[in-house]
């Protein structure tokens, strides 16, 4: 079966500690939502604040974010689904995408020799 990253996007700076009850909910549903569609989630990971971001360019180090956005980064899953349709209608139910979004990109596999 293929693999997508679903990326995870929230307001910032995206504290995990601040999800609310409600939320919570929803994602405990998540899991049985994905196998329903015919997905499996791999792996998956939340992460910390984007206040406590490195960033890092050639040389330079800075405290902070890559990139200052209203939206960033707050974790990620690896998604097994049958195809881009499929991961796409069960990153659609992530709840996520209730007050940011999510992004699904298929994991690169190097062409055979």
């Amino acid at each position: 079966m293929a693999q997508y990253a679903v990326l995870i996007f929230s307001p910032a700076p995206a504290d995990p500690m601040d999800l609310t009850p409600d939320y919570l909910a929803l994602l405990e549903r998540y899991p049985a939502q994905v196998t329903e569609l015919g997905g499996r989630i791999v792996t998956g990971f939340a992460l910390q604040p984007s206040t406590t971001a490195t960033a890092v360019r050639g040389d330079l180090v800075t405290d902070g974010p890559f990139i200052e956005a209203k939206e960033v980064v707050a974790g990620f899953f690896v998604l097994e689904a049958p195809d881009l349709d499929t991961a796409v209608r069960i990153a659609k139910l992530n709840p996520a995408t209730i007050h940011g979004g999510v992004e699904v990109r298929p994991l690169f596999t190097p062409p055979v020799e």
